[in-house]
């Protein structure tokens, strides 16, 4: 209850457009929606310019937030939409320019597959990029986007399925429904792996 309270008290601050109570939320939230939208978009680049987005756009909308849901729950359905937009903007083009299909002359497929980054011997991120949690990564840049969005925000952002509901305006039952199928799938991809070891 004192978080919920404390989130009101903080968002009327920023209504009133008290930029302290603005930079709070941003320094609070903003590690995690770039954590999650780097996952969902599987680059940097994107990551940072819709994670700002997010931040701008949240801003645009303090007005019509009602608090209906949590800050918590509002950032992440901003941040969730902001990435489904991409998709989308992304499937016209790729419709348009190439096919997934397409690879350059080094038969790579046309910069669509990235390169896991080498980073072993960065000591902060030792841990993240184990070999298991490389191929986890790469098992779910091939997940469709919706399935991939549940089980970020489940198993990484810890959200509870109604929380999840709410973000992804989805019933719960859809919730457990594209979790169990995306774990499914997860499994799958990483059962080749998981016998080699």
């Amino acid at each position: 209850m004192h978080a919920g309270y404390a989130d009101a008290a903080l968002i009327e601050r920023c209504r009133r457009r008290d930029e302290a109570a603005f930079a709070e939320v941003v320094a609070r939230y903003k590690t995690k929606i770039y954590n999650y939208v780097c996952r969902m978009m599987g680059n940097d680049d994107d990551a940072e310019d819709i994670t700002q987005e997010v931040f701008i756009r949240m801003y645009q909308s303090l007005g019509t937030f009602r608090q209906q849901s949590s800050l918590n729950t509002w950032v992440f359905r901003i941040a969730s939409n902001l990435c489904i937009d991409q998709f989308r903007r992304r499937k016209k083009h790729q419709a348009i320019a190439y096919s997934l299909d397409d690879t350059d002359d080094s038969g790579d497929k046309a910069g669509l597959e990235r390169e896991v980054p080498d980073a072993t011997y960065e000591p902060q991120r030792l841990l993240a990029n184990s070999e298991m949690s490389a191929q986890i990564d790469l098992a779910l840049t091939h997940l469709p986007d919706k399935l991939r969005a549940v089980v970020l925000l489940y198993d990484l952002e810890e959200l509870s399925y109604e929380e999840i509901a709410r973000v992804l305006e989805i019933p719960v039952g859809t919730v457990k429904s594209r979790l169990f199928n995306a774990r499914l799938q997860l499994r799958k991809r990483l059962s080749d792996y998981l016998n080699q070891e």
